[in-house]
């Protein structure tokens, strides 16, 4: 089965799909590998699709040491090493985002190019990043957690998509069988795992990506504001910004086809460009 342990021993869950170049996609706040399903099945057809379980989410360990972005980036780490990869993409979604700019560092050797979907650099507003949620917002997801996880996390998951992403009802129905599969994490891992975004600022970070990076959003994302996403691409050396009109902060499963031809296209580039 597919397992692996972290630094700690912790035993820790991923998919392995396909071959080809790999792409290693991490997923977002309590949410799990199977976010990622549309782009498994697709992409797994002309790549190498890795999908891990963050540590505390769908089927990998509680941490034994916590839930810091630091810890979560050094777990990557260790998948990497685990399954040998080179040459591969990194693809992180909002919470998922900042944790690939986290580990970027550790991972530099490794990779190919980043991508960051519906990612922010800072997700709490300040006197000098506005581009975020205020903290009274926060602080208030926190006290809807403590009260009721599941309820929260179903309003959260409302605020991803906005109305005119839901008129397919094919589509919407797919899309909600698959967010029904996710298994909800225990209420403190939610809950440190928020603080730690609430803490995290990787502004500093950006100076040093010197790969080629792809920065997705949603013009309508509520969550992790459009200009956040224009920040990143604003300070980082070798970026290209590709912004989905009408979406919110999943295009991957709104526009998944959209999406796919998106991400091919920028790893053909990337690699037919030798970087």
């Amino acid at each position: 089965m597919p397992w692996y342990r972290n630094d700690r021993n912790d035993s820790h869950w991923y998919e392995d799909l396909g071959n080809g170049p790999p792409i290693v996609f991490l997923h977002g706040w309590c949410m799990s590998s199977e976010v990622w399903r549309l782009q498994m099945e697709s992409l797994s057809l002309l790549f190498r699709v890795i999908v891990p379980d963050l540590r505390g989410h769908g089927r990998s360990a509680l941490s034994s040491d916590g839930y810091c972005f630091e810890a979560i980036a050094a777990d990557i780490a260790a998948l990497f090493r685990r399954l040998d990869l080179n040459e591969a993409f990194l693809v992180g979604w909002s919470m998922g985002a900042e944790i690939a700019m986290e580990a970027f560092g550790q991972l530099r050797g490794r990779l190919s190019g980043l991508v960051l979907v519906g990612g922010t650099p800072r997700f709490l507003a300040s006197d000098d990043f506005p581009h975020a949620l205020g903290r009274l917002e926060a602080a208030g997801m926190a006290v809807k957690l403590r009260r009721n996880t599941e309820r929260a996390l179903k309003g959260f998951i409302g605020r991803m998509f906005v109305t005119s992403e839901l008129e397919d009802r094919d589509a919407v129905g797919k899309i909600n069988s698959l967010l029904d599969s996710i298994p909800i994490p225990e209420t403190a891992v939610a809950l440190q795992c928020l603080e730690a975004l609430t803490e995290a600022d990787m502004r500093h970070l950006l100076a040093a990506i010197d790969l080629p990076v792809l920065v997705i959003n949603g013009d309508q994302d509520m969550i992790c504001l459009p200009e956040a996403s224009g920040y990143l691409a604003r300070h980082l050396a070798d970026c290209r910004q590709v912004e989905f009109s009408g979406c919110g902060h999943a295009p991957f499963l709104t526009r998944s086809e959209q999406f796919d031809a998106v991400l091919i296209n920028f790893i053909r580039r990337v690699l037919e460009s030798g970087n």
